[in-house]
């Protein structure tokens, strides 16, 4: 049946059976092209029928659907006309594995980071009602993502005005990781009260055989009803917040995800519809371990086994054994995540110290604060952190931990490009909004080595905040130190002595460079490299006598070139008067990086040895470019 779908109207004349069909063969390709391709399994095996059901019922592209953070989005996206392209799923000029308004017209809001949908639905709905339309608004959103700050404050101001819109609460118990916290309790409460449903239905059932109910019996009915809920479901929170609540309803049962959907449809003012799914259904792998299938890399179809490069360990796991190691030593340690802890390293680390491993869910303002609060109190908190998601902490890492110099540590972890995520979860911006701050030391590490001796230097900074950043790769193979050693503050490391150009890089860059400077020797050219691993401070004196030396100078870092290490170098010539001082930036281009693998990102915006080859060349002086025939 899967072939013959082609858009949403090729839907609407399918029974509920055939439906469930074309169900199964929906999960079928899926299971079949990400085994290729990798990509988001878990979350869209989940909400197979709950996707066909939005599609059959509403009309999109005129009715919005609203993915909250969109790697649930692919069965919306085989419904809307991209089946055929699945095989480019995440690649280099490919299907986004987000939502992307510029590959459908059915794609409406974009969103790599959760707990956004319910704003946007709000901001969709009240457009709609001052332009005199009519269309549904339908924001999705998961229980994990609903524990996000941003999305409580939008239920509240969505039950205060009370406009036509619906939310699909889709319950699997999972964010990434399990959730954490009293709303993912407070859901499973409901979940599993199977009473008041049932009193409620004959509650309903004995009303209507009246044969008429006015004045103050319909009252006394109504209260009767509501003193119900609170009888046997405490809170009821939806409600409160001032949404008729629907549900909970079984989200692989076709024909009970139409009847309840069509009935919200009719309620005038906001719904939520409670969604129960299976994360993973349908494929026992991904069922029996949905948090490592959430994002998975390409896999054998039959047997679920994950296709693994060989290779040194990833610096996340480099960063996971530091950390360990270092809270053996010191009991004030303690590792705290906004829902990532497999992501970020820490399971192991969960595992060996259950009481000093905090994972707040999808919260990374309050995991900011309290770290501070952590930090406050003698303890040495480690906020494990993708850089990505460090931006929604922004104004609590300025106003709470830097201007208090509290001793928090920051993990950043996929700092740089991050291959086929793409736009949405690059960690290229941190530098920029993460330097200007005072208090703060930023580092990155050339390799896993030097990791491993940054983590010492982290845990052993007493003087106020300090945050090491590293990218989501594999480590380079490299010696590893049986101790740990910290570095001195603000000092940078030679890693190749040469003359008259120098090229000063950070990270996986100081590699990029090496290349480079392998192709420049065979021309006689014989560039300095500079391991530039303390963004901030710099190293003023080594600055000093670079420019004393009259040396040219190349700035190559996989960040955001508006704000980040080169410019840290140019302000700092530039406020200590020094001129004559020649420097060149290679970072990222203001401009959003789609997604691909790290290395074609890295040849669109010229982080490439070729690249940084020509421009030393360009530095040269003239005579000894006439020498190399240049």
């Amino acid at each position: 049946m899967l072939e013959n779908i082609n858009g949403p109207e090729d839907l609407k004349q399918l029974s509920v059976s055939e439906l469930e069909r074309l169900a199964g063969e929906i999960r079928q390709f899926l299971i079949e092209k990400l085994s290729a391709t990798g990509g988001h399994l878990a979350p869209n095996l989940g909400v197979v029928e709950l996707t066909l059901a939005l599609h059959y019922l509403f009309n999109s592209p005129e009715d919005k659907f609203i993915f909250d953070v969109g790697h649930q989005s692919y069965v919306h996206k085989i419904l809307t006309g991209r089946r055929d392209r699945f095989d480019t799923l995440r690649k280099y000029k490919g299907l986004c594995g987000f939502i992307k308004r510029a590959e459908s017209e059915h794609d409406v809001w974009e969103a790599g980071h959760s707990s956004t949908s319910l704003s946007a639905a709000m901001g969709m709905a009240l457009a709609r009602d001052l332009k005199g339309e009519k269309n549904k608004v339908v924001a999705i959103i998961g229980d994990g993502a609903l524990t996000g700050g941003m999305a409580l404050e939008a239920l509240n101001h969505i039950g205060h005005e009370k406009k036509n819109l619906m939310v699909i609460l889709n319950d699997n118990e999972m964010s990434i990781a399990p959730n954490v916290g009293a709303l993912h309790h407070y859901l499973g409460k409901i979940r599993t009260d199977r009473h008041y449903q049932k009193a409620k239905d004959e509650l309903q059932s004995l009303l209507n055989k009246i044969p008429a109910i006015g004045g103050k019996l319909a009252k006394t009915a109504e209260r009767f009803k509501d003193s119900l809920k609170y009888l046997l479901v405490s809170g009821i929170l939806f409600e409160q917040f001032g949404l008729t609540y629907f549900g909970p309803v079984d989200g692989h049962d076709m024909q009970g995800l139409l009847e309840i959907m069509k009935q919200a449809s009719q309620v005038e003012g906001p719904v939520l519809v409670h969604v129960v799914t299976i994360k993973g259904k349908g494929y026992l792998p991904a069922e029996a371990d949905s948090h490592k299938w959430h994002g998975i890399t390409p896999y054998k179809m039959e047997s679920g086994q994950v296709v693994k490069a060989v290779g040194p360990p990833m610096y996340t796991e480099v960063f996971s054994e530091a950390l360990m190691e270092l809270a053996e030593q010191d009991e004030r340690i303690i590792a705290v995540t906004p829902a990532m802890p497999g992501g970020s390293g820490l399971m192991k680390f969960a595992e060996r110290y259950p009481n000093r491993m905090i994972d707040v869910g999808i919260a990374e303002q309050h995991a900011a604060t309290m770290s501070a609060a952590l930090a406050m109190e003698g303890m040495k908190p480690v906020y494990a952190v993708y850089s990505t998601f460090l931006q929604r902490a922004y104004d609590q890492v300025v106003h709470d931990i830097c201007r208090q110099n509290l001793n928090v540590v920051f993990a950043i972890d996929r700092a740089g490009f991050v291959g086929a995520d793409g736009e949405t979860h690059h960690g290229v911006y941190d530098i920029p909004f993460l330097r200007h701050i005072p208090n703060l030391v930023l580092m990155m590490p050339k390799d896993e080595n030097e990791l491993r001796h940054m983590m010492k230097t982290a845990i052993d900074y007493n003087d106020g905040p300090i945050a090491v950043r590293y990218p989501r790769t594999n480590g380079l193979g490299v010696p590893i130190d049986a101790e740990m050693t910290p570095i001195p503050i603000g000092t940078w490391d030679v890693v190749r002595t040469g003359d008259q150009v120098a090229i000063i890089a950070i990270g996986p860059m100081i590699g990029v460079a090496e290349e480079a400077a392998e192709l420049l020797k065979r021309e006689g050219i014989n560039p300095s490299i500079i391991n530039a691993r303390f963004i901030k401070p710099l190293d003023e004196h080594m600055l000093r006598s670079l420019a004393e030396e009259g040396t040219q100078l190349i700035v190559l870092e996989e960040g955001a070139e508006l704000g980040g290490l080169g410019s840290a170098v140019m302000e700092f010539y530039s406020l200590q008067q020094i001129y004559g001082v020649n420097v060149r930036i290679i970072g990222i281009p203001d401009l959003f990086i789609e997604h691909g693998s790290v290395k074609e990102q890295r040849a669109e915006t010229g982080l490439t040895a070729e690249r940084v080859s020509s421009e030393v060349k360009s530095l040269m002086p003239r005579q000894k470019r006439i020498a190399t025939g240049q």
